[in-house]
């Protein structure tokens, strides 16, 4: 799988008085786009977090295009941008789907740490997740 896309419905309290989508939604969307990547890789973050793996946002960026209005559908294409063994970089489009009109582009670098907040080289740590990631960005595994 080399990308995941999700959609999702504008809702009225992610408006702000212009009726425009607060610039703040965009984060949470790129969220939901990230969650539902690693679900559809079989994989629910439900999981990885019961592997002993989390994995905090270091980064995070967005370029806006567009606005997106309440009602709108809006499709977020997830995929990977880079994997390291310690470190994971996302990157997202969000398009209108109603006009397939690009909306937003963003860029989420996450580490990975154990619960205790230490890093943790995910190919020793987790060998089969760090294959599933490896396949899905389209890299090779080793």
């Amino acid at each position: 799988m080399k990308h995941g896309e999700t959609l999702i419905r504008v809702r009225y309290a992610e408006t702000d008085q212009m009726g425009l989508v607060y610039y703040a939604n965009y984060l949470a969307w790129l969220e939901v786009g990230r969650t539902e990547y690693f679900r559809e890789l079989g994989m629910p973050y439900s999981e990885v977090e019961k592997n002993d793996i989390l994995l905090p946002v270091t980064k995070a960026f967005c370029q806006y295009k567009s606005p997106a209005r309440y009602d709108d559908e809006v499709r977020v294409v997830t995929s990977i941008a880079s994997l390291q063994e310690v470190r994971i970089l996302f990157k997202y489009e969000l398009f209108r789907r109603q006009t397939n009109e690009l909306l937003a582009m963003g860029e989420t670098e996450h580490a990975f740490v154990n619960r205790q907040g230490r890093p943790v080289v995910l190919k020793k740590y987790n060998p089969f997740l760090w294959k599933r990631l490896q396949e899905a960005s389209g890299e090779h595994a080793e």
